[in-house]
């Protein structure tokens, strides 16, 4: 069964990210691959298969579903961790499929003992520390108990890293804040090292931290949107404008394609209104595509009468409301248009280019938010 639309996911685009991310690491730094929301709206089963296929062999999860998913689909016995939400029923098969999580609370780490004793087998247990973000991690004043803990249960933990998470690298405004944060966690590993508990790896960066602070990056280093081809922030690229080659100022290279076709073709009189109400009156005797994508599947009704696709390698403009499954655009300075053609929703097509930042823009959103509300329901394949 045909879909209304579907995504294309750039293996090739994904290889060049990698490698260049890899030039700004040491060798001994591996990378996590940051699978999130979907892959970042990418595809989980499509993003594993290609990170596996480019050599990388570790996945970052925000729950135990997303931890699943990955699982499933990977064949390289890859490693896989949950950073955020588990609940303690799910420890039982985390554990015993040797998934690695995130302990930023007493109660999961004892729960997570618990079943390692049940289970005999260990947890692979990920330290979470509080250094200033505020969300998840152990208190500086909680260290003796978490201290203790963790020396009387090493026969059922197995410490595989001690991690934070910064709050916005992205943006020079949270400078200050984040050289605090990279001092409480020096802190924190100093103070573990001197009562001799030692982790497996140290791992604090994201993509933005291990663009723009390095002294952030350790054993590994945790990629998710600019392995996907895009800067965390414009203030990002900018701080690494200058290092970049004179031939290649935007080493990042976006995967994802999203493409329709169209489903019908239109003729309006001038002073005719277009689609519901009456936003929109024909200014002239106008030719309308019919394209069956909406908010629905992700296209907002914010860019009613202002957004933008691509046929025949042309930017032609939305023209009327938005509505939960078809857009209609103006097409009449295109008269060979038919039904069937292809739209480009975002990506290339010819030499004219709709980019995920400028679809964003034009509805506030963020390139984060935007690919990840992307729906899971439209197909994504993995072409070169």
């Amino acid at each position: 069964m045909k879909h209304t639309s579907f995504i294309e996911i750039s293996k090739s685009a994904y290889k060049k990210n990698i490698q260049f991310l890899r030039s700004l690491i040491p060798e001994h730094t591996s990378i996590s691959a940051v699978i999130k929301g979907n892959a970042y709206g990418h595809g989980i089963e499509n993003m594993v298969k290609i990170a596996e296929s480019v050599g990388l062999r570790h996945f970052s999860t925000f729950s135990a579903d997303e931890a699943f998913r990955a699982y499933q689909v990977s064949t390289k016995k890859s490693q896989i961790m949950i950073m955020g939400m588990i609940d303690n029923e799910e420890l039982e098969w985390i554990i015993k499929d040797g998934i690695s999580f995130y302990v930023f609370e007493f109660d999961r780490l004892e729960a997570a003992i618990q079943w390692s004793k049940k289970l005999s087998k260990k947890a692979k247990v990920h330290v979470e520390v509080e250094t200033g973000f505020h969300r998840t991690g152990f208190e500086w004043k909680n260290r003796e108990r978490l201290l203790q803990i963790l020396q009387k249960n090493q026969e059922h933990l197995e410490l595989k890293g001690l991690c934070t998470h910064y709050a916005g690298a992205e943006s020079i405004g949270n400078y200050v804040r984040v050289q605090n944060q990279i001092k409480k966690y020096l802190q924190f590993k100093d103070w573990f090292l001197e009562n001799d508990l030692r982790f497996e790896i140290y791992h604090t960066a994201c993509s933005a931290a291990t663009l723009t602070y390095p002294e952030t990056i350790m054993d590994m280093v945790r990629i998710g949107i600019a392995s996907y081809g895009f800067w965390p922030s414009q203030e990002t690229y900018m701080h690494k404008f200058k290092q970049l080659d004179a031939g290649s100022k935007n080493p990042l290279k976006r995967l994802i394609r999203w493409k329709s076709n169209v489903m019908n073709i239109k003729q309006v009189p001038m002073g005719e209104f277009i689609g519901y109400g009456t936003s929109y009156m024909a200014s002239r005797n106008m030719t309308i595509a019919l394209v069956p994508i909406g908010y629905g599947h992700g296209f907002s009704r914010v860019l009613s009468n202002l957004g933008k696709v691509l046929i025949h390698g042309k930017i032609v403009s939305v023209v009327g409301t938005v509505t939960m499954n078809a857009i209609s655009v103006d097409v009449t300075d295109l008269p060979s248009v038919k039904k069937g053609d292809e739209v480009v929703i975002i990506g290339k097509q010819k030499s004219n280019e709709l980019t995920v930042a400028s679809f964003g823009e034009s509805t506030q959103q963020l390139n984060y938010e935007l690919l990840t509300r992307l729906p899971e329901n439209i197909p994504r394949k993995i072409v070169t």
